[in-house]
C-alpha cells in the first residue's frame, strides 16, 4: 500500500476515533500493524489536528469563557479545566521520565477495549434510575484528570472514554460529561504536540516526511468535525450502551485474532 493511502487512512481512524470513547490509541497502534509502523511524532500531530476540529465546533463556547471569564460560573469553569490538565500535564510528564511508552503488544489494547465497554455497560445500567447533575464539581474535574492519566498508561483505555466514564460514575450528565471531556481534550492533546515536536527538534528523532504527517493530520481534522458533531447531538437522548457493546466486540474479535 502507498505510504499516502495508509497516512489517509490512518488520519481518518484518527478523526473518527480520538473523540469517540473506543480509544485512537488503540485504534492507530493496531492499524499499523497492516498499515506500517509510525513515528509518535506522527501519532501525537495528527492528534494535534483532530484537535483542532472540536475548537472549531466549541468555538463559540470557549470564547465566551476567555472573554467572559471575571463570571464567577465562568471562572470556576476554568479553574477545573486548569486543574485538571495540570493534574495531566504533571503526571504525564513523571510517567514519560521513568520511562512508560505506549505497547506495541495488541494484546493489552484488546483487553483495555474489552474491559473499557463491560465498564460502560456497568456504568449506564447503575445510572439509569439516577437523576444526573450538569454542574461540575471539584470531585469530578480531579477524577477527569486522573481518568487522563490512566488512559495515558493503558492503551486502549480511551482519553475520551475513560474521562467521560469517570465523569459518568460521579452523576454527570453525559453531555456536560462529554463537553469537559472535549474541552480538557484541547489544552491536554495541544500540549502533547508540542511536547513531540520539541522533543524531536531537539534529538532529531527520525520520522517520516512533513507532508505525510500534514495530510494525515488534515484528514484527522475533517473527520472529527463531522463525530465531534454527531456524538454532541447523540448524547442528549441517547447512552454510551452502543459503543461498550463495541468495545467489547472489537477487543473480543482482537484477542481471537493474535491467538490464531
Amino acid at each position: 500500500m502507498s505510504d499516502w493511502l495508509s497516512t489517509l487512512l490512518l488520519g481518518l481512524i484518527e478523526g473518527i476515533t480520538e473523540f469517540l470513547p473506543v480509544s485512537s490509541t488503540g485504534h492507530l497502534l493496531l492499524a499499523e500493524h497492516w498499515l506500517g509502523h509510525r513515528s509518535e511524532l506522527f501519532n501525537v500531530v495528527i492528534q494535534c489536528g483532530a484537535v483542532l476540529a472540536v475548537l472549531t465546533v466549541f468555538l463559540r463556547r470557549v470564547t465566551d469563557l476567555v472573554l467572559r471569564w471575571n463570571l464567577p460560573e465562568n471562572r470556576d469553569y476554568l479553574l477545573k479545566l486548569a486543574a485538571a490538565f495540570l493534574l495531566t500535564a504533571v503526571g504525564g510528564l513523571t510517567m514519560k521520565k521513568m520511562g512508560l511508552k505506549l505497547a506495541a503488544d495488541p494484546g493489552p489494547v484488546a483487553w483495555a477495549t474489552l474491559i473499557g465497554g463491560v465498564a460502560f455497560l456497568l456504568v449506564e445500567y447503575l445510572l439509569r434510575n439516577r437523576k444526573p447533575t450538569e454542574n461540575v464539581t471539584w470531585t469530578i474535574a480531579i477524577a477527569v484528570g486522573l481518568a487522563q492519566l490512566v488512559a495515558a498508561a493503558f492503551p486502549g483505555t480511551s482519553r475520551s472514554g475513560s474521562t467521560i466514564l469517570f465523569a459518568l460514575a460521579l452523576g454527570l450528565s453525559r453531555p456536560a460529561a462529554t463537553e469537559f471531556a472535549f474541552l480538557l481534550g484541547i489544552p491536554t492533546l495541544l500540549a502533547a504536540g508540542a511536547k513531540e515536536i520539541w522533543d524531536f527538534r531537539k534529538e532529531g528523532t527520525a520520522h517520516e516526511p512533513w507532508s505525510m504527517i500534514v495530510l494525515g493530520s488534515v484528514v484527522a481534522a475533517l473527520s472529527a468535525f463531522v463525530v465531534v458533531r454527531w456524538l454532541l447531538s447523540y448524547v442528549r437522548s441517547h447512552p454510551f450502551t452502543p459503543f461498550g457493546i463495541y468495545r467489547i466486540l472489537l477487543g473480543t474479535a482482537i484477542l481471537l485474532l493474535i491467538r490464531k
